[in-house]
């Protein structure tokens, strides 16, 4: 499924769009874009037997790693580059491995500096992670 532009400029959708999808991290994982409007993404990601931890569940990880993807890439959206400062993440229960992962991530406050974004996993119509990050702005994205 191709993503979609939700309104903001093709030339930086074009931008993150190809840095998104060849991002070795995210390829690791198979976290993939769904969408991009203006401070907002929503990306996925299938669980497999490789995502799994110790004790045969979704592992952690992956549920924060596509919390901070959504939330980093909603800094990115608004044209800003940016580091993650801080993130606080909870797990209210657990994934399915059945089920694709789905994750929205949205900026609640964009100061000139710091921003502010939250994020949420969800395995069906049940939040698997919830996250809020705070990120440094160390540029604007050139195009």
């Amino acid at each position: 499924m191709e993503p979609e532009n939700k309104g903001i400029d093709k030339k930086l959708f074009d931008y993150l769009y190809q840095s998104i999808e060849t991002t070795p991290y995210y390829n690791l994982l198979g976290i993939h874009l769904n969408s991009i409007s203006k401070g907002e993404v929503v990306m996925s990601a299938i669980p497999e037997a490789k995502h799994a931890n110790p004790m045969g569940f979704i592992h952690g990880g992956l549920v924060m790693s596509l919390l901070d993807a959504v939330m980093g890439n909603a800094v990115r959206s608004l044209g800003i580059k940016s580091v993650t400062v801080d993130i606080s993440i909870s797990f209210p229960r657990g994934g399915e491995f059945d089920k694709t992962l789905h994750a929205e991530g949205k900026v609640v406050h964009a100061g000139k500096q710091v921003l502010f974004a939250e994020g949420k996993v969800f395995s069906g119509e049940n939040i698997i992670g919830y996250g809020k990050g705070t990120f440094y702005k160390i540029g604007k994205i050139e195009l």
